[in-house]
């Protein structure tokens, strides 16, 4: 479109290719020297707005203040990006908002820039004064080419196939989602018989659709029903209680498959490590998954590693079409800041999700009777500081606690009485002194305290048998592990600690050497010298650890 249309609204039901035309788009103009700046932004459901300034900034490599009110950083991003020619992609927006809220500038035919707004709503294109773009299902044709561009060409050779394929075909709509999530999960598959029968499963499945969300969700449904076992099928569902266009690094996703137990009963943690990398691929090649970049930071250089991420309509299939029949309870990042009452709640959960919102405190009386809850994800609540002592009162199923990124300074008693929990994660509670005594948690396998506030180690953990992943790294208040608790914990394959100072693991490293179970060891240390030290102490024992070593007091430490 010429410069006399400055915003641009591309419209069309969930699955029907609206993303995967502005991944083109913004890599196209990426080519062309007409913009200073082609800046990508996710903006997802429910609008955030200090959220989406904030990514607006990054992808222009800008910084906005953190401490700033929504309207002194809009008043800022509006005068950096006025120094600029840019086209703003705004990808799947649900929600009608102003660009001045914002901070971007009118795009107009003086300036000569763009905005590009997609969104399943008309209205909300409308109310933003775009011209709007609707984007049509393939046709028929198109439709069978990216089917059997998918699926493979040889089902073509299949005698008696093609008219299969054809009415399979039929069955997706059009819709670009749909045709390579179930061709994806037929790739494989040259007996005739199996494809009559997913046809049917298929037709039975498209019958009984109610309105456009019922239409992408039956036909995706369909390839989650195809997965081979229980198993797959679990981990897929558990992608759900993250927020929306979460991105996971691989290791983080498979870490907490192998917390919930979905990977269990194997010899090592690196073979539950590589069943999990098996998994990865197998959601990815049905579509289930996608492959994307997980970006992270070491010493101040950003770098990106294998990561995964749901697509939105993928998500809302699972969370609207199956997570009740398992009964999860998903309200990610939807800008929480309490609990949800009790009328909010569904009747007796089993996972519940409550990640990436602005929770204050959880009081005491909510929620509601929870006796079959086996995870609680609390992570990522960056105000949460109060937890009721009642709370965890009758979770007594509870398997796996997650309280990572929270501002929580003690633990209640109450979780003495788990004695179910699986897996404990307080990753970055930097505000977090004191746990109650972990005695009786004789099931634990996971405890990971990646820079936590504590002091002392828990009271009890040497008591913790069944222990199998143990992360003390960047504890930076925690100066030395008490001799004779490490040999306890005779399970351990993972350990991670600090070498600060007169910190302990160098007095400890005869403990170290007899966890014969111990796959891998992490250490951070205070300076080059411990460091030596170390190395020169620990270079006769196990040869079959695998070692990461790191040298620096920050969690940008030099590896």
């Amino acid at each position: 479109m010429g410069d006399e249309v400055g915003m641009i609204g591309v419209c069309g039901i969930g699955g029907v290719g609206k993303t995967t035309i502005m991944k083109n788009l913004h890599n196209d103009l990426q080519r062309e020297t007409r913009f200073e700046k082609v800046i990508w932004v996710i903006v997802s459901h429910p609008l955030n707005v200090f959220e989406l300034q904030k990514k607006i900034a990054n992808a222009m490599g800008e910084r906005l203040r953190d401490d700033e009110e929504v309207m002194m950083r809009a008043a800022a991003l509006m005068e950096i990006m006025r120094r600029m020619r840019y086209v703003v992609i705004l990808d799947d927006v649900w929600q009608t908002f102003s660009l001045k809220e914002v901070g971007i500038p009118d795009p107009n035919v003086q300036n000569g820039c763009k905005v590009v707004v997609t969104s399943r709503s008309i209205e909300v294109c409308s109310y933003l004064c775009c011209k709007i773009v609707k984007v049509k299902p393939l046709s028929q044709e198109e439709s069978l080419k990216l089917f059997v561009d998918t699926v493979g060409d040889g089902v073509l050779q299949v005698p008696g196939l093609e008219e299969i394929l054809k009415l399979i075909v039929e069955e997706c709509a059009g819709l670009p989602l749909a045709i390579v999530v179930i061709a994806g999960s037929m790739r494989g598959v040259d007996d005739v018989n199996v494809w009559r029968n997913a046809l049917t499963e298929l037709q039975v499945r498209v019958s009984s659709v109610k309105d456009s969300n019922d239409e992408i969700f039956k036909r995706l449904r369909f390839s989650f029903d195809r997965l081979d076992s229980l198993q797959v099928k679990s981990c897929f569902l558990y992608c759900s209680l993250f927020q929306e266009d979460y991105v996971f690094s691989r290791r983080e996703l498979i870490e907490c498959w192998i917390d919930e137990g979905l990977i269990d009963g194997l010899p090592s943690r690196e073979v539950a490590c590589n069943r999990g990398h098996a998994i990865v691929d197998r959601l990815e090649k049905n579509f289930l998954l996608e492959k994307e970049t997980f970006q992270s930071s070491i010493g101040g250089y950003s770098f990106g590693s294998d990561g995964a991420k749901m697509h939105d309509v993928v998500r809302d299939m699972a969370i609207i079409g199956i997570g009740p029949e398992f009964g999860y309870m998903i309200t990610a990042g939807m800008n929480l800041v309490e609990l949800p009452d009790e009328h909010g709640w569904v009747k007796d959960p089993k996972k519940l999700s409550l990640m990436e919102n602005n929770i204050l405190k959880v009081p005491h009386n909510l929620p509601p009777k929870c006796l079959s809850l086996s995870t609680l994800i609390l992570s990522s609540n960056p105000n949460l500081s109060e937890i009721s002592e009642s709370f965890f009162g009758e979770m007594l199923a509870l398997k796996v606690l997650d309280l990572s990124n929270t501002a929580i300074e003690t633990l209640p008693n109450s979780i003495s009485k788990l004695e179910n929990l699986y897996a404990l994660r307080l990753q970055h509670c930097m505000k977090l002194k004191y746990l109650p005594s972990l005695a009786n948690l004789r099931g634990l396998k996971k405890l990971d305290l990646h820079e936590a506030g504590i002091e002392v180690v828990p009271q009890g953990m040497g008591m913790l048998i069944s222990l199998e992943y143990l992360d003390l790294l960047f504890c930076q208040n925690l100066k030395k592990i008490p001799i004779r608790i490490l040999p306890n914990l005779s399970s351990l394959q993972y350990l991670g600690v600090c070498c600060l100072q007169e910190t302990t693991i160098i007095r400890n490293l005869e403990e170290v050497a007899r966890l014969k179970k111990l796959e891998t060891l992490e250490c951070q240390f205070d300076g080059i010298q411990d460091f030596n030290h170390f190395v020169n102490k620990f270079k006769d024992f196990q040869s079959a650890i695998a070692y990461s070593l790191g040298v620096g007091t920050t969690r940008d430490m030099i590896r």
